[in-house]
């Protein structure tokens, strides 16, 4: 079985990869935090478990076993945060910490019960997308508020990295699923609106509009 360690720098290559189909030591150092030198000796490590396709200054690459690792912590990680929420009742505000940790010990067993407890779902409270048991997961189609034009949306996943903007959508009262209109925006200025209903306007900084993820609604 995987150290908590190798899950975790499996998980951030998969997110790396699936945003430019590669990565490389530097991307992933940023990512962890962590010194170019100590993340090309665990790529060497994981090269040799058969977990990585690396080759110096030549960037890496996932294996297939190493994708199939990463996305079963993946599963875990969004189980273990809806069954925070909806059986635990917990905020979504505070669960991504807590999952962070349990990803790394919850059995499969655990998991597959989990799973079959809130019904097979296939997103998780921030909206991501759930992989099943064997690994496959929903493409989105989706994208920032931020880079859409005028129209009707609905919000399909939001960042779940950073409590204090999940706190701000909670006070407004914006959830996965709601429709409204993008009424006006000056990226000049750093700003939009949106409609919601009954005529409610909601002005947005762009830095939050870049983490709440959105499909188009047919008028």
């Amino acid at each position: 079985m995987a150290t908590s360690t190798v899950e975790n720098y499996l998980k951030s290559i998969l997110r790396l990869q699936r945003r430019s189909g590669s990565t490389a030591v530097g991307e992933v150092a940023r990512e962890l935090s962590l010194t170019p030198g100590t993340v090309t000796t665990m790529m060497r490590h994981l090269s040799g478990e058969g977990y990585v396709d690396y080759q110096p200054r030549r960037g890496l690459r996932l294996t297939p076993d190493g994708e199939s690792a990463a996305l079963r912590v993946v599963r875990r990680h969004r189980l273990i945060e809806l069954f925070l929420v909806q059986v635990m009742a917990m905020d979504w505000t505070e669960v991504h910490e807590e999952a962070e940790q349990l990803e790394h010990v919850v059995s499969d067993r655990l998991i597959d019960r989990m799973d079959e407890m809130l019904g097979r779902p296939t997103r998780d409270p921030h909206g991501d997308p759930i992989p099943d048991a064997e690994g496959n997961i929903v493409a989105m189609e989706a994208l920032p508020l931020a880079e859409v034009e005028s129209g009707m949306y609905r919000v399909v996943r939001v960042s779940d990295q950073d409590p204090d903007l999940l706190g701000w959508l909670d006070e407004k009262g914006m959830t996965i699923g709601e429709e409204f209109e993008l009424s006006h925006c000056n990226r000049a200025a750093g700003v939009l609106e949106i409609v919601r209903e009954e005529a409610e306007r909601l002005q947005m900084g762009m830095q939050v509009a870049e983490r709440v993820f959105v499909e188009s609604v047919s008028a």
